[in-house]
């Protein structure tokens, strides 16, 4: 028996039939249907769609035999892809010194005919072949041979269409990806990390529509930081920035997984309370007050006034709502700050 040489471009070949990962995958109705065609089109009892890899070759697709592969070093599609233009022919593997003790004609299957058309890539690599195989010696005829070919590049044309199904479903990823992200990010404060006011008036809207609809509770607080000016004017901006970015972590801290914290605006800043009545939102908001007033503060101490309303008849919309969180908020600061009303 003599083995195969590999082909010049082996390195070459190998990381392009890795590109199409193909190799190890299910049995697949297109490949099927060529290794049918092939089998019959030749008359043959054995059809392969064989891809050579580093030391094996495997079979994508095959007819007439059990085996899902072989060593490469018996594999005569390793001989068929040193000449990725031609269809290679052994009419009678006993009287060809290649393969005359090879054990795939020695031992089962007992191949005798073989022809081989390459599986050949645009740069010109030889991926693997489609091939017939019979147990008795014959010719391949002209005709045969051109279809042989033409099934091969069928072959070709499943990989290629495989590998831009695999690009497609990757970039579909990665749009959606990037579409949830500029979704989160249209939604989202860029400094406190709360949502923005836009998507806390869709929110509160929906959530108003349920308890009209259903009677379900529902509350708001509305939050304002004590003399929050003052402190950027003594202590700058970015102070003033870093004191916001605490406060909005303690409100998420004390938010529950169905409540919404949002930035209302400025140094505003709201939580609304979905299946809340005002008794459990004051419970709520004394909780965040008292957290603030809590937090170590090295510039110098802060904390909030907080304005509690409940949804109810006199509450249409959810500007209603909140200007009667807002009128509660001024009595909070109204009655010296730093409290919840």
């Amino acid at each position: 028996m003599i083995e195969a040489p590999q082909p010049l471009t082996e390195a070459a070949r190998l990381a392009a039939l890795r590109t199409y990962e193909i190799l190890d995958t299910s049995p697949e109705q297109a490949y099927d249907d060529i290794t049918f065609l092939a089998s019959q089109i030749c008359d043959t009892p054995i059809a392969l769609v064989s891809l050579v890899d580093t030391d094996r070759q495997w079979f994508k697709s095959r007819i007439g035999l059990d085996a899902t592969g072989t060593d490469r070093s018996v594999a005569f599609c390793a001989h068929a892809i040193l000449d990725p233009s031609e269809v290679f022919v052994v009419d009678d593997a006993t009287e060809d010194e290649r393969f005359a003790d090879n054990p795939l004609v020695a031992g089962d299957p007992e191949i005798r005919f073989y022809a081989g058309a390459p599986i050949t890539t645009s740069e010109g690599h030889a991926l693997g072949t489609l091939c017939v195989i019979d147990t008795k010696p014959r010719r391949l005829g002209p005709d045969e041979a051109r279809a042989l070919q033409a099934l091969s590049r069928q072959v070709m044309t499943q990989l290629e269409l495989r590998r831009v199904v695999a690009e497609l479903e990757a970039r579909h990823t990665e749009l959606e990806a990037s579409h949830s992200e500029l979704a989160h990010l249209s939604m989202t404060d860029p400094l406190t990390s709360l949502v923005n006011r836009r998507a806390l008036m869709a929110f509160l809207h929906a959530e108003l529509e349920r308890h009209k609809r259903y009677g379900h509770d529902l509350a708001v607080a509305l939050i304002d930081l004590d003399d929050f000016k003052p402190y950027n004017d003594a202590h700058g901006h970015v102070a003033g920035d870093e004191a916001l970015e605490a406060i909005s972590r303690t409100l998420l801290n004390v938010s529950r997984r169905t409540d919404i914290a949002a930035r209302y605006g400025g140094d505003e800043l709201m939580l609304v309370l979905p299946d809340t009545n005002r008794h459990g939102a004051v419970q709520i908001a004394e909780r965040f007050r008292t957290e603030v007033a809590g937090l170590a503060w090295p510039k110098g101490r802060i904390t909030v006034s907080v304005g509690v309303a409940e949804a109810n008849e006199n509450t249409p919309t959810p500007e209603s709502l909140i200007e009667a969180a807002d009128a509660a908020l001024y009595q909070a600061k109204a009655s010296g700050r730093n409290r919840v009303a």
